[in-house]
């Protein structure tokens, strides 16, 4: 489940959705490692299993395609969409039990965390998966809401698991970031658009110019 080796910086990139194959490619080319893409009916940045299908088909072998759900009904259903849409991963993103992670595959879960005010950096040790994300809390938010979390927090979740930091990361931020939290990998959707779901190509390649630098 893990990129090719030798295009890999130390701190991974992860450009979540992704609703076009064009999108997809500069996000590559800028240097993502990891691509997302929403199976959330209710997220702005939703894309259709199908369509989903007919870029990951276009995408280089190594890239890690994942595929973000919200409290789908059965681990069975998220299995079967990945297959339909030709995504690797798993990232649970709702309130997902251990047992559903590990129903679905602890191989390939991304299972993402919402870091509230008394959020614990152990639990992310709970959950059977290949990586856990934090993501800032929302009330009606299940991840794109440009805010960011507690860098604090993350980094002592940093030091226990394989993490990937999410929340309102930006070309301008990101760098700070990462000094603070030492994550596995940053996970970037809204600080690199346009619009929900469209990115921008000059801002993706502000972050890869910060990026080179670890």
């Amino acid at each position: 489940m893990r990129p090719d080796e030798t295009r890999c910086n130390i701190i991974k990139l992860k450009i979540c959705g992704i609703t076009s194959l064009e999108d997809a490619l500069i996000s590559v080319d800028c240097g993502a490692e990891y691509l997302g893409f929403n199976f959330f009916p209710a997220s702005p940045r939703f894309i259709a299993p199908d369509f989903a299908r007919e870029i990951t088909d276009q995408l280089p072998p190594e890239i890690i395609t994942a595929g973000i759900f919200v409290n789908e009904a059965r681990p069975e259903d998220v299995i079967a969409i990945l297959e339909k849409a030709g995504v690797k991963m798993a990232q649970l993103h709702g309130d997902e039990s251990p047992e559903y992670c590990e129903k679905v595959g602890a191989r390939r879960v991304i299972k993402a965390l919402r870091v509230t005010p008394d959020f614990d950096a152990g639990d992310v040790l709970k959950f059977p998966a290949e990586a856990v994300l934090l993501d800032a809390f929302d009330k009606k938010l299940f991840g794109g809401t440009g805010k960011t979390l507690d860098w604090e927090i993350a980094g002592k979740a940093s030091r226990l698991t394989r993490l990937f930091l999410a929340g309102g990361l930006s070309p301008e931020n990101i760098a700070q970031a990462i000094e603070q939290v030492r994550p596995f990998a940053v996970d970037v959707n809204s600080g690199v658009e346009i619009s929900p779901g469209r990115k921008d190509p000059e801002k993706l390649r502000k972050l890869k110019e910060v990026l080179e630098k670890y």
